[in-house]
């Protein structure tokens, strides 16, 4: 019973590091665009974004691969969720016409 209460634990922190890593990304490029300074953006964002994921990976599996392959799924389930979300968002948020631009 515990070792399946450890991988609904590595599910959700996999989901958990999927929304802050595509999330991130989705910001990052949102912000890029309009910046005079893009590739720091790119850049630092990537590094940030990578970092954070791979130490929430060695939290999360604890040593244990079959934990590590689950968050993974939990990671890949995010990139789903992330991107319907900002498509829906972005739906909502598109300007009629060129004057509310």
């Amino acid at each position: 019973m515990i070792k399946a209460d450890y991988m609904v634990l590595a599910f959700i922190a996999g989901i958990f590091l999927g929304i802050v890593f595509f999330g991130g990304l989705w910001f990052t490029v949102k912000k890029a665009v309009l910046s005079k300074y893009a590739s720091l953006w790119v850049s630092g964002s990537s590094l940030v974004r990578t970092g954070l994921v791979l130490i929430g990976f060695y939290y999360a599996a604890q040593g244990n691969w079959e934990r590590l392959l689950i968050c993974v799924f939990g990671f890949i389930a995010a990139r789903f969720l992330v991107i319907w979300l900002t498509k829906s968002f972005e739906q909502r948020h598109i300007p009629l016409n060129k004057a509310e631009q």
